[in-house]
């Protein structure tokens, strides 16, 4: 999440470099997926992305959408902060593509991302991308695999303890 105005980071920058070289790229490998680090410079915002989500979420299309969007801008590396580049995207996933530019000018769909956002943060505590939630655990930012398998077993532990009674009990 790159949210707007905030100046965004470059992917030349040591941050971004150290993160997409010790992690991403390399959690990409090991599961098969071909990825890239975008040269987009500064890296674009995502409030217009989040928000054509919406709309396409309204037309059951939110998981094509989705998908598009992280290909369009980790394998091919296209700007999905501009609206031509998400009206492009909403075209080939189905949506009719005036209605969907009309709904990124307009802004009109901004009030509700900007309400998930405030959910995300003040309800839910989410400070990082990506944050998962496994048991009552909280795993913020990049993790290796052994840091999620540790979080599943003992999440599966926590909740067998729960409800286990005498003997059952290990």
């Amino acid at each position: 999440m790159r949210p707007f105005p905030q100046e965004t980071l470059k992917p030349e920058g040591s941050y971004i470099q150290r993160a997409w070289n010790e992690s991403v790229l390399p959690q990409a490998q090991r599961m098969g997926v071909n990825m890239i680090l975008p040269e987009i410079s500064p890296q674009p915002h995502t409030h217009l992305a989040h928000e054509g989500l919406l709309f396409s979420k309204k037309l059951g299309k939110e998981k094509d959408y989705a998908h598009r969007v992280f290909t369009s801008f980790y394998q091919e590396g296209k700007d999905i902060g501009q609206i031509s580049v998400l009206r492009q995207i909403a075209e080939e996933v189905g949506l009719e593509a005036d209605a969907f530019e009309q709904v990124l000018v307009s802004r009109e769909l901004s009030d509700e991302r900007e309400a998930f956002l405030k959910q995300a943060n003040e309800e839910v505590k989410i400070t990082a991308v990506p944050t998962m939630f496994i048991g009552d655990r909280v795993l913020k930012g990049l993790h290796p695999k052994a840091n999620i398998e540790r979080a599943l077993r003992g999440a599966i532990r926590d909740d067998k303890m729960e409800f286990c009674e005498g003997d059952d009990c290990e």
